[in-house]
């Protein structure tokens, strides 16, 4: 699997899932492997995990059994089993775009949570690059905890930042941060 293959996996699953492309919100999660000179190797069981409204899991079940082109690298897709979000005290999002400085990457994460009305406290993660073809984006990642369950959902709702698609600002259960005040 290329390194870059994010681009190119939503273009495979969208060839499939053309209605996906209507849903702003939709993304698709970072996938799972070790990076090599190769690409990013990708053990056997490794899952493709699609954001998706609910209303949207039974055209994407269609995903299932299907070979993906990720540019000449197949991936085939088992079958589908549809997850309800959970709260989760604790999330994390491997890679929320931005190309501010971490100061103020910082002061803009706090705007959006108080715009979706979260109230929580977050840990970044160093400064990164995520290339996707001939595009670079700059980001970092962040795990926030102390989230009250509706805000847990709402977050891994509506995620932070841009390039969903391309598995950016999506978050996931992580473990609990206790005692880090």
């Amino acid at each position: 699997m290329p390194n870059g293959y994010a681009l190119p996996l939503w273009s495979e699953v969208t060839r499939i899932l053309p209605a996906l492309e209507d849903f702003e919100l939709a993304g698709i999660l970072p996938l799972k492997g070790a990076a090599s000179g190769e690409g990013l190797l990708l053990p056997r069981r490794a899952k493709l995990a699609l954001r998706i409204p609910a209303s949207f899991v039974r055209n994407a079940l269609e995903l299932s059994g299907k070979t993906l082109d990720i540019e000449g690298n197949p991936l085939y897709v088992g079958t589908g089993a549809p997850r309800e979000i959970e709260a989760y005290p604790t999330l994390r999002s491997q890679f929320v775009a931005s190309e501010k400085t971490e100061t103020d990457f910082l002061e803009e994460i706090e705007e959006e949570l108080e715009q979706l009305e979260i109230s929580c406290k977050w840990i970044c993660g160093r400064k990164q690059t995520l290339k996707n073809g001939k595009t670079i984006i700059s980001g970092y990642s962040l795990a926030v905890h102390d989230l009250k369950p509706p805000a847990s959902i709402r977050l891994q709702q509506v995620g932070l930042g841009n390039y969903r698609r391309l598995g950016c600002g999506i978050f996931v259960p992580h473990k609990t941060i206790a005692g880090l005040d």
